[in-house]
């Protein structure tokens, strides 16, 4: 028996978990049900972070967390809950079964069988935003190698457990070299341990392309937070419907499952919504606490439900469906081929042991981290570089000079185009003098010396070697 946290969420939430919940313990699941409240009551009560204290003390009680779409209140001051989650309980690995239902479901791919596992901590979803400028915004995207190798064994492990052939990773290291570089370099580093499974790299922008085009090209997918957002959707979109589509956010100790789509507040209490999206939720999270055999026969159950043309009605198309059902009548069905397969659709099985070997990051012996420079960015209301340049060359020391200005990231002195538009937002590099070594007290040095000329320095990102290679981004144009 387990016992899990269950969240009915708002919307159509309460209904389609219901109709879930109702189809796996007709299944047989063996679970214990602690509810919790979570999403737009606790928000408007005042509680800006969607969930108690108390709910907390459950989830984490528990591990085991099965949630229901919410809604998130519009307007300034409210955290979403699926991000907060996800980051205060680890969850680093966001996994989106994606799978044609053709003929029973309209879609252009009938072959189409991928599952995107997505990093779910990091990128640019860590939050971290400054308005700089009266001009410019800036968002960091951070990504460590132990996010990295987490996600990406996770990956191979699952494409091993599940028996898939290849897995496949997209970045955009040709543009983020520092970044997307690591996540490249890691793939590359720990598909070396997996000899038996193919491994590919893509840009992810014609990846993208060729999954919505041929995606029966791809099996397993990982990539970072933001494009594994994305391209999940689109992925289950190309299948025939979000609302198919559910969702595992796995960690090192708790799990949180659930469908892809949101609350759809407008279709609340009218028994039309599909609850397949949860419904697929649930057997992902029968098969992580090892009651597969029930997932087995919920899921063939389903697919059978599907294959007979009983649809509700996001999905329901005359001379392909049979029958438009509500959400209970959906459950219904479902309950009923319990023990049933289906005879086009492939039928699944799951083993009994889909434990995945995931061993917990070991860190690397630091590199030798030399530090080589400094970019100071400066806020200046000016057009021309050049004379920028020449106020910034006032703050210099002798150990440590301008050596270049980009503007957003393009170099525009020395030799920069009269044709580049600048903002007013400058980044001034300097590096040391000939034979010189920088050290931080420089960069003090020259940050007091900003001071006293009246330079609006906004932020400073040291420039570091590691191993005596380079570690941060040239100039656009260098």
């Amino acid at each position: 028996m387990q016992r899990i946290t269950v969240a009915k969420g708002d919307g159509i939430g309460p209904e389609i978990m219901d109709a879930t919940l109702k189809i796996i313990l007709a299944a047989g699941a063996q679970l214990e049900i602690d509810e919790i409240e979570v999403g737009e009551k606790v928000y408007l009560a005042g509680n800006t972070a969607g969930i108690a204290k108390e709910s907390w003390d459950i989830i984490r009680k528990n591990k085991i967390f099965l949630k229901a779409p919410i809604t998130t209140p519009q307007g300034g001051g409210y955290k979403s809950l699926n991000v907060t989650t996800r980051k205060f309980l680890g969850l680093y690995s966001n996994v989106r079964p994606c799978m044609s239902l053709h003929p029973f479901v309209q879609t252009k791919h009938p072959e189409m069988d991928i599952v995107i596992i997505r990093e779910n901590e990091e990128d640019l979803y860590a939050g971290i935003e400054h308005q700089q400028t009266d001009e410019v915004v800036q968002c960091l995207k951070l990504i460590s190698r132990p996010g990295c190798e987490k996600i990406v064994r996770y990956a191979f492990e699952y494409a091993k457990q599940y028996g898939r052939k290849k897995v496949t990773c997209f970045t955009k290291d040709n543009i983020m070299k520092q970044t997307d570089g690591l996540f490249h370099k890691v793939f590359d580093e720990i598909a070396t341990e997996y000899p038996d499974i193919i491994n590919e790299h893509w840009i992810i922008d014609i990846g993208a392309a060729k999954m919505a085009d041929t995606p029966e090209a791809f099996d397993v997918i990982v990539m970072p937070n933001l494009y594994g957002d994305v391209l999940s959707d689109v992925a289950a979109q190309i299948t025939g419907s979000v609302g198919l589509a559910g969702s595992a956010n796995i960690g090192e100790e708790c799990a949180m499952f659930e469908a892809i789509h949101g609350s759809a507040p407008r279709r609340a209490g009218q028994n039309s919504a599909n609850p397949s999206g949860l419904l697929q939720g649930a057997v992902l999270m029968l098969t992580h606490i090892g009651q597969t055999d029930i997932a087995e026969k919920v899921q063939n159950a389903w697919l059978k439900t599907i294959e007979d043309g009983i649809h509700t009605n996001d999905i329901y198309k005359d001379g392909t469906s049979k029958q438009k059902v509500g959400t209970k009548e959906f459950a219904d069905a479902v309950i009923h081929n319990l023990g049933k397969k289906p005879s086009t659709l492939k039928a699944v099985s799951y083993s009994k042991d889909v434990v995945l070997n995931l061993p917990k990051y070991v860190r690397k012996s630091p590199a030798k981290k030399e530090l080589l420079g400094v970019d100071v960015f400066v806020h200046w209301n000016g057009t021309d570089a050049n004379e920028l340049a020449k106020q910034i060359q006032q703050i210099e020391s002798n150990n440590i000079k301008l050596s270049m200005i980009t503007n957003r990231g393009i170099k525009v002195w020395p030799d920069g185009f009269k044709e580049t538009f600048c903002t007013d937002h400058w980044r001034c590099r300097f590096k040391p003098t000939e034979n010189n070594l920088i050290t931080k007290k420089d960069i003090i040095e020259l940050l007091s010396n900003a001071v006293e000329k009246n330079i609006d320095s906004i932020k400073t990102e040291n420039l570091y070697a590691f191993d005596g290679k380079e570690a941060f981004s040239l100039g656009q144009g260098q």
